[in-house]
């Protein structure tokens, strides 16, 4: 594919990647007043998110044609899994109570309702968006934004054939979708930084939460050690071995429930993607209960957190800033949609008096699914990251029932 971009070879663009995501951690840890009092307001995560988008948005590098992405979610991203996965205390995540899972509920219900609320706000403004029912109908689109915002990528497709959407309508969603959800995706990682202040301030019972996370420090404090290279060639083959047996597995799952039963496209049967995360969840939690365990005191988790970081400055790659003119009634029904779930989200969180973490987590299960709510929940600890991923696991279960939901009230508004 030809491109435009300044830099064409992925190579030399994972080095741009390297290069920015060092420059944050260095300046992130220095004691000069100007980083600290920078840091204080803009948390590091964020700018390894953002400063990548740029790239994008100037044309330095074509995160559209750039495999980057495509490799650190379906490489890096499995091993982060297994490795995060490998220490996490099964008893304990549970003990965390049905709080996450009712904010994880109420975020799909925020996505099923916002849909019809957005288009019916947003064509009182442009009475063009609805009265339309052909293939390029913006309702049409608006179903696979539903898939993708509950489930992931194979419920967007699923949505695109159930509702026979238009390629013209269908590309324009694509931008609205990675755009809203990665604008959305800065505010939860700002919002993260800022846990602490906003908990208090809701007064929501984070105990278990900190428990959980003092359980792991007390954990490293007392088995941690420097890594030998045997420990190190030990976690990545760790990583890599289970990455390599899930895709194994899912290259022969995924064909064979779609050539045998079809019909479990709606439970995301047919994805191979699906299968590797849930293949590298399972494992990871299955050595969860072996000696392997202790591969954490060796530091797994930071190997783990650093391909998180790689795959979030990939996953920035994909945002053009600039992309937001093109498509401002589209762009601005997207807002719309995500504003009606995060302020369900918020209300539900402080009459149940839900820590932030819950809120934000059980909000990207949804809209990012699993290659993005590790992220969220690591940005309120590593130990938290298992959460993030089951809940997203959740959500592709969820996704093809709730879109259809979704495009059946929408198929309404649009009259």
């Amino acid at each position: 594919m030809t491109t435009s971009a300044m830099v064409s070879n992925d190579a030399t663009a994972l080095g741009l990647l390297a290069v920015i995501l060092g420059f944050v951690f260095y300046t992130s840890s220095s004691p000069h007043p100007f980083w600290q009092k920078f840091y204080k307001y803009i948390p590091a995560l964020l700018l390894c998110y953002f400063l990548p988008s740029l790239l994008n948005t100037f044309g330095v590098v074509d995160g559209h044609t750039s495999q980057l992405y495509f490799v650190a979610s379906r490489y890096l991203l499995p091993a982060c899994l297994v490795l995060l996965i490998l220490s996490v205390d099964l008893k304990a995540i549970l003990g965390l109570g049905p709080k996450a899972v009712i904010m994880f509920l109420t975020g799909t219900l925020g996505i099923v309702i916002g849909g019809p609320i957005a288009l019916l706000l947003v064509s009182m403004i442009d009475p063009s968006l609805i009265g339309n029912n052909g293939p390029d109908a913006v309702w049409r689109g608006m179903t696979t934004l539903a898939g993708s915002w509950i489930g992931g990528g194979a419920n967007q497709a699923a949505m695109k054939e159930i509702y026979e959407v238009g390629g013209e309508i269908f590309s324009v969603m694509v931008t609205v979708d990675v755009i809203v959800a990665n604008i959305w995706m800065a505010v939860l990682l700002f919002m993260a930084s800022k846990a602490k202040e906003i908990d208090a301030k809701t007064g929501a019972d984070t105990t278990a939460i900190e428990a959980l996370k003092e359980k792991v420090e007390k954990y490293h404090a007392e088995n941690s050690r420097i890594p030998s290279l045997r420990d190190i060639m030990m976690i990545v083959a760790i990583g890599f071995g289970v990455t390599g047996f899930a895709h194994f597995a899912a290259d022969f799952l995924g064909p064979f429930f779609e050539a045998h039963y079809p019909w479990t496209e709606d439970y995301s049967l047919t994805s191979k993607f699906f299968w590797l995360v849930v293949i590298v969840t399972t494992v990871g939690l299955g050595l969860s209960f072996s000696p392997v365990r202790h591969l954490e005191a060796a530091g797994a988790s930071k190997i783990a957190s650093a391909f998180l970081y790689i795959l979030v400055a990939t996953i920035g790659l994909h945002m053009d800033v600039s992309k937001i003119m093109d498509t401002p009634i589209y762009f601005l029904v997207g807002i719309v949609w995500m504003i009606v779930h995060a302020s369900l989200m918020l209300l539900v969180a402080k009459l149940i008096k839900a820590p932030l973490f819950y809120m934000a987590v059980g909000s990207q299960a949804n809209v990012g699914g699993a290659a993005s709510a590790p992220v969220v929940a690591a940005a309120f600890h590593p130990a938290l990251a298992p959460v993030g991923v089951l809940l997203a696991v959740f959500g592709y279960a969820l996704g093809t029932y709730m879109a259809w939901l979704c495009g059946q009230l929408l198929q309404v508004v649009a009259g």
